[in-house]
């Protein structure tokens, strides 16, 4: 099971896709010769970048600060509807490169289909207007709210969390944890020899606090044989965090810095047993870096 990336990480993420699409080939070569300005699209990627500077702030902030938090939500709004548009583009692009190519029988219906949704026939240059509008009023509302900009530091980064929990200060979390247990129950288990199990949220929200009520439920202790918490943050290093899983399992220090002999003896560790691990605190999205 795989602990949080948080909400600031995901959609910082999120607009630094959104900047790559825009500088795409497909958007730049489809809007020439169209009645959408090249140059309010242009607007779009400086409007992100702005907001995406003060995410680390508005992170820091949002738990106790209404209305950053609401900044917050109004942001993922935007960025979302910005995502629908350029998926738009996509759509229409595609469809250029299939009037251009041969056109067969079942390219024409193709075709037809795409140019019946085509966007550029619905106002696309004001849907391009509106979202810039509400973007542009977001990064007038961020000196308002006093967000400031980060370079290159986290403003806020909280002390690394254990698989200790006080239950009784817990409540409403119960639905969330029976829908995880019920992935961990054997009895339902997947034919994946490992499962990931993310759990995704803004900061505050209580993503650990759930992971630690897993971690200690009884059931767990009966349904694997070995777990481990590690607490991974924002620089994801593959040797400590397997030096940690393996000190978890065995309650001894292992002093060796060599990655390959740690994760040897982790599989010996774990040849044949059912095993649960909780990464707590996850940012990086790295594919490469997971599967290692």
């Amino acid at each position: 099971m795989a602990g949080a990336l948080v909400g600031e990480a995901f959609l910082s993420a999120s607009i630094e896709v959104l900047v790559e699409r825009i500088a795409s080939r497909d958007v730049l070569n489809l809007i020439k010769g169209k009645s959408l300005e090249d140059g309010l699209l242009k607007k779009l990627k400086p409007a992100l970048m702005s907001v995406k500077a003060v995410l680390n702030d508005a992170e820091s902030r949002q738990v106790k600060d209404p209305d950053v938090r609401s900044w917050i939500d109004e942001l993922k709004d935007a960025v979302y509807d910005a995502e629908d548009f350029l998926d738009e583009i996509a759509t229409e692009a595609l469809r250029s490169r299939l009037e251009s190519e041969d056109q067969t029988s079942t390219a024409k219906q193709v075709c037809s289909f795409f140019s019946s949704v085509n966007p550029f026939n619905r106002g696309m240059g004001s849907k391009l207007e509106e979202i810039l509008e509400r973007l542009e009023y977001l990064v007038n509302q961020k000196d308002i709210l006093g967000l400031k900009e980060s370079r290159g530091e986290k403003s806020f980064q909280r002390p690394p969390a254990t698989s200790l929990v006080d239950e009784s200060a817990v409540c409403g979390r119960n639905d969330e944890k029976e829908a995880i247990m019920e992935l961990l129950n054997p009895e339902y288990a997947s034919a994946n020899l490992i499962d990931v199990i993310p759990v995704v949220g803004m900061g505050g929200v209580g993503k650990t606090t759930l992971a630690q009520l897993i971690y200690n439920d009884k059931r767990v202790e009966e349904w694997f044989d070995v777990k481990a918490w590690v607490c991974v943050s924002e620089e994801f290093d593959a040797l400590r965090v397997t030096k940690t899983i393996l000190e978890e399992i065995t309650s001894s220090s292992d002093g060796s810095q060599n990655l390959n002999q740690l994760q040897l003896k982790l599989k010996e560790k774990l040849l044949g047993k059912k095993f649960l691990f909780v990464l707590d605190d996850v940012w990086n999205e790295k594919y490469v870096d997971w599967e290692e």
